[in-house]
Formats: structure tokens, C-alpha cells, sequence
């Protein structure tokens, strides 16, 4: 595999050397003039974080591109008008919503690519990206990409974008037609409108039908993440039935 002269593959447990503070010129640089996907999970934490619906957070600080990745639409982090693309949450001090930051943000300088082998198991690839402006790789810090991800808390965030990946690279939605609108609606709705999502799910017709158990429904609809799990599964296993 070929990549760009700033991007090098990593492999194993390779170390490499990346700091980031506040001290350093750099500082933030990595937050501007970019193009973010949001992940489900990511806008899941950033609602959290921010105290904010769904509804609200897509209303104010996304971008929607309809036609993106396997017919589905892609989320993008909609980037402030200033003539440097920067992030909304970027200031003078660093990430105003640090702890919830997106899975990018926390794997950066890695990148991390998937893919599911035909039994269902991921694969993975991680490459380090050199850029021009960072200052971080002289920093005397040595990590190996398990340290890393494990030091920016993205067990979790891989954990559940892997769920994503599963209904991604199914092979009627990689090699079939275009997703229909409903469709695409309903991929919107179940993994990143999760209190419009929440609303249907909470109605007798839809859970009767599709949650009939009532402790799984409770627990569904009482925690986020499993909503979100929920939300997974039932475009795989409900709505893309008799299309895989």
C-alpha cells in the first residue's frame, strides 16, 4: 500500500515520539483548516458534554453530506467561518470540550484504517501523519499505538464505531444500489438523532414489534450508548432485512 510522504505505516509495537501542550508554537494548529467526520459515538459525548439534544447539536455544529461512504450520509464538525476552518471548540487555551473531544482528535497523530474479514472480525492498520506545522514529534515522549489509544481513552470510542463498521461493510450495502431516502432517513435517525430516536422507540407500536422484552426495552431506552447499540442493530437486523 502506497501512502503520502507524511504518512507512515506503524507496525506492531513500534514507538514513536509525540507530545502536545500548551507550550509549544503549534499549540492548536492541528485544530484548524480540517475536515472532521463525527462518528455516532462522537456526537453522542459531545451532546453530553455540551448539555444539549441531538436535534440541537446537528442544528448548530454539523455539516450533513447526504451522499456520503456506501450511500449513507456522512457527518462532518462544521467548521468556524474565520478564513481557517477552525474547529468551534478550539480557543486561546485548547479543546473547550476536551474530555468529550471526537475519536480523531484523540488519535492524532495516528490514524487508524478497518475492515471487516469475511468472518466478521477486524482488521486493522494504523499509519503516523507527519504534518508540516507540528512541533509534537520532537517532544521526548514514546508511545506504541496500544499506549497511545490506551492513554487517550479510545477504547471505548473504537469499541463502538467497529459496531458502525459491521453495518458499513455488509456486502449487499458495499456492492448494492444507492440508499433510498427513507433509508438514509433512518440511518440520520437511529445513529445520530438519538432523542427523535429515543421517541420512537418509546412508542407501544415499536416496541411491541421490535422490543418485545420489557427489560431490554428499560434498558434501551434509559441509557444512551445502549440506545445507540440498539439503533446498530436494528438497521442490520430490521431495516436492512430483505436488502442483505
Amino acid at each position: 500500500m502506497n501512502f503520502p510522504e507524511n504518512v507512515s505505516k506503524l507496525c506492531g509495537r513500534k514507538r514513536f515520539s509525540f507530545g502536545c501542550h500548551p507550550k509549544l508554537t503549534c499549540f492548536t494548529e492541528c485544530c484548524r483548516e480540517l475536515e472532521l467526520a463525527l462518528t455516532p459515538f462522537d456526537v453522542l459525548c459531545l451532546c453530553k458534554e455540551l448539555q444539549m439534544s441531538s436535534a440541537e447539536f446537528i442544528e448548530r455544529f454539523v455539516v450533513v453530506e447526504q451522499e456520503g461512504r456506501k450511500g449513507f450520509p456522512e457527518v462532518f464538525l462544521g467548521m468556524i467561518d474565520d478564513g481557517r476552518a477552525s474547529c468551534p471548540f478550539i480557543s486561546k487555551s485548547g479543546c473547550r470540550v476536551y474530555k468529550s473531544r471526537p475519536g480523531a482528535c484523540r488519535a492524532y497523530p495516528v490514524g487508524r484504517g478497518v475492515s471487516l474479514d469475511t468472518d466478521g472480525s477486524v482488521r486493522e492498520i494504523f499509519v503516523l501523519v507527519h504534518e508540516e506545522h507540528c512541533q509534537g514529534f520532537a517532544e521526548p515522549d514514546y508511545h506504541n499505538v496500544s499506549e497511545w489509544f490506551e492513554n487517550q481513552g479510545l477504547t471505548e470510542y473504537n469499541a463502538v464505531n467497529d459496531e458502525v463498521l459491521s453495518l458499513l461493510h455488509r456486502e449487499l450495502v458495499r456492492q448494492g444500489p444507492g440508499r433510498t431516502q427513507e433509508e438514509k432517513d433512518a440511518f440520520l435517525l437511529a445513529l445520530y438523532r438519538l432523542d427523535e430516536f429515543r421517541k420512537m422507540v418509546s412508542s407501544s407500536d415499536f416496541y411491541d414489534k421490535c422490543i418485545p422484552d420489557q427489560e431490554e426495552r428499560r434498558s434501551v431506552l434509559a441509557d444512551d450508548l445502549n440506545l445507540l447499540r440498539f439503533g446498530i442493530r436494528w438497521l442490520q437486523e430490521i431495516l436492512f432485512t430483505e436488502k442483505v
